[in-house]
């Protein structure tokens, strides 16, 4: 990254100030029952917020504040593992802030009312805009490019748009722009069913707002989340993007300057593979992490210049060995195995394995995604499932191939997709 330095110098620190938001429950809800969306693994060694903490270190954006509130330990204890790389002497740092009660005494009701109760935070930063992203997105995108667009068009507000097309999903936010890309309208749309032709404008959950601006607008916007969070679910408050869009971006569009980023475009440093996804429901995770297994992923791991950052177990490597009863060799076929896994002559094909996993003699995983410390069982037989941290499946199981005794013991997917539930023995 040393290349990179000098061309960004105008985003390092204390221009900008980045509050990322996970404090939200989010989707899938089967993985999200003991952890934020944020923490949720992802791709065989990540957490979903590597991403936009990984954009944040590559775009030389290094204060950084993550809003924190659902069962924040297994996050907290990932950003302590994983992001402990700023220097503080330097002014630089990734703190988690967890509601601090300073006004009301309660949780964050949303991403608005979180901004509030953390104005003070914001105040007393030196930054000249704030930076504000959804925690629980998979992206790669340059971040210091964004801020110099906002720079050079001299705008107040400038909104990442991603071009999205098929099903909109209730409450789904499509934005319109004039020619010049300076947004002109934002639409809450109701659910409709898909349409192949039809593409639109979306926001992607990344908003730069001038820091005087947003410090003026503080008390609205505090009333307008308080009504929009009176009418939610008050164990799930409102996801980053709708709330910011609707809330934030649309009161504005008459009075200030807000203007969109195309992301994917020929501007910043990543390849413009386009790939933004929300992991909105079991199908869509499962999907997305199936698609990291085509010869052409549409998420490119492995693009030098701008790797993901995560915390990395001191595990020896990963291994196939011989069954111990049948003599077989362990193999695996077009999947992804991270540190500590072993197949002791057990099959594994199109599957994503965290670390320590162990696949034992006889036993068949296709199509899976095994979390950290799933044990299968000797001629077990598992496909097209989700097994959470620490599920240990029996030897001699069948799962995935009868939906009905599948949906009597576990959560199935419109898809078909079965979940078993963190450090469930089966």
């Amino acid at each position: 990254m040393a290349g990179h330095t000098d061309r960004h110098n105008d985003t390092m620190p204390s221009g900008t100030l980045t509050l990322v938001f996970a404090i939200e429950r989010g989707t899938p809800s089967p993985l999200t029952l003991h952890r934020t969306k944020a923490a949720v693994p992802f791709a065989g060694k990540y957490r979903v917020i590597d991403f936009p903490l990984t954009n944040c270190l590559h775009s030389g954006l290094r204060q950084v504040l993550v809003l924190t509130q659902y069962k924040s330990h297994s996050l907290h204890k990932h950003l302590r593992d994983a992001w402990s790389l700023f220097n503080a002497e330097l002014g630089e740092f990734i703190t988690a802030v967890p509601p601090q009660m300073r006004d009301g005494g309660g949780w964050y009701l949303g991403v608005l009312e979180a901004l509030r109760q953390n104005r003070y935070l914001i105040e007393r930063s030196r930054a000249e805009q704030v930076l504000l992203l959804d925690g629980g997105v998979v992206y790669r995108m340059d971040y210091a490019e964004l801020i110099r667009c906002h720079r050079e068009q001299a705008a107040a507000v400038t909104c990442a748009l991603r071009p999205a097309g098929g099903a909109l999903a209730e409450g789904a936010v499509t934005v319109s722009c004039d020619a010049d890309d300076r947004i002109r309208a934002l639409s809450p749309q109701a659910a409709a069913p898909a349409d192949g032709q039809a593409i639109y404008d979306a926001p992607m959950g990344v908003y730069l707002v001038d820091k005087a601006l947003l410090l003026a607008e503080l008390d609205a916007l505090a009333a307008a989340e308080a009504k929009a969070a009176a009418a939610a679910d008050a164990a799930s408050p409102p996801g980053a993007g709708a709330d910011l869009a609707l809330h934030l971006l649309q009161p504005l569009l008459e009075r200030e300057t807000v203007y969109a980023y195309r992301f994917g475009g020929e501007r910043g440093r990543v390849t413009p593979d386009q790939y933004w996804s929300d992991l909105g429901s079991t199908d869509a995770y499962f999907r997305a992490n199936m698609a990291l297994l085509e010869a052409a992923p549409p998420l490119d791991l492995y693009q030098p210049d701008w790797n993901i950052l995560t915390y990395q177990g001191q595990y020896p490597p990963a291994r196939t060995v011989p069954g111990a009863n049948s003599g077989n060799e362990g193999i695996f076929v077009n999947s992804m195995l991270a540190a500590g896994t072993v197949i002791r002559g057990g099959g594994v094909s199109h599957s994503v394995l965290f670390p320590q996993v162990e696949v034992d003699d006889g036993a068949i995983v296709d199509e899976a995604i095994l979390f950290e410390g799933v044990k299968v069982g000797e001629g077990a037989q598992i496909r097209r499932c989700i097994c959470d941290k620490d599920v240990v499946i029996g030897p001699g199981e069948r799962i995935g191939f009868d939906r009905a005794a599948d949906e009597a013991r576990f959560d199935v997917s419109p898809d078909g997709i079965v979940v078993i539930p963190k450090g469930q023995r089966v």
